[in-house]
């Protein structure tokens, strides 16, 4: 089966992050992936929640939003969505999986991820751009001598894979995910460890032997945007 763009079954959508971009943020990167652009930020707060407070620990939590024109019709602003909620708390969950909280003092470091454009992928392109503004954000602190050792233990990627039309299909565009049979989501550290897989039969149940190589093909394409990742970052050093 052709895909729409193109692109062999195994193959990402053309990636780019471009780091730094923006001036006033602790760290900032704007992920491309194909057709897909998200503006990650980290902004810091010397105070962390309640139940962090006391700890000596600090806390890195996430939000995301959608412009209202990142999709084909126009998408109202400031809607208090629960798929915004589930996926800010997922892209919370990715970043803190890859820091020592220990190392960031009583502070919070908030990751914001707004959609400027979308076409399949957002929340998998949030969190792989999330972490290289999250380093950034980590690297600028150290330098200025607030952070005494780089936080971050490992690196998080994440992005799709799906069954469409019995093929299985690396890192889904929109069209692609909307006539998925089965469609997952997957997060991963270089050390080749899961932080959270979802996945989701449409139609008919699927099979373990599906599922491990939809994840074989998940962790080939996770590869790839380690590599593009390290690339990012390379300027920082």
């Amino acid at each position: 089966m052709p895909r729409v763009d193109n692109r062999a079954h195994n193959e990402l959508r053309s990636v780019r992050i471009a780091l730094g971009y923006q001036s006033f943020a602790e760290g900032s990167a704007l992920i491309e992936l194909g057709r897909t652009r998200v503006l990650c930020s980290v902004s810091m707060d010397d105070r962390v929640p309640g139940f962090v407070k006391g700890s000596g620990r600090g806390w890195v939590t996430a939000e995301y939003a959608m412009l209202p024109r990142s999709t084909v019709t126009r998408t109202p602003r400031d809607r208090a969505e629960g798929r915004s909620q589930e996926i800010q708390r997922l892209i919370g969950r990715s970043l803190r999986a890859a820091t020592n909280l220990a190392l960031l003092g009583e502070r919070t470091f908030v990751v914001d991820c707004d959609v400027l454009q979308a076409d399949g992928g957002t929340r998998t392109a949030a969190i792989t751009g999330g972490y290289v503004a999250l380093y950034h954000a980590f690297h600028n602190l150290r330098r200025q001598g607030i952070l005494p050792l780089m936080p971050l233990a490992q690196m998080i990627a994440a992005t799709s894979v799906g069954l469409v039309h019995g093929n299985m299909l690396l890192d889904l565009c929109y069209e692609e995910d909307y006539q998925a049979e089965v469609d997952f989501n997957v997060v991963m550290t270089d050390k080749n460890e899961f932080v959270e897989i979802q996945g989701t039969a449409e139609g008919k149940p699927f099979s373990k032997e599906i599922a491990d190589d939809l994840l074989s093909l998940a962790r080939q394409g996770i590869d790839e945007l380690f590599r593009i990742q390290r690339e990012a970052l390379r300027a920082l050093a």
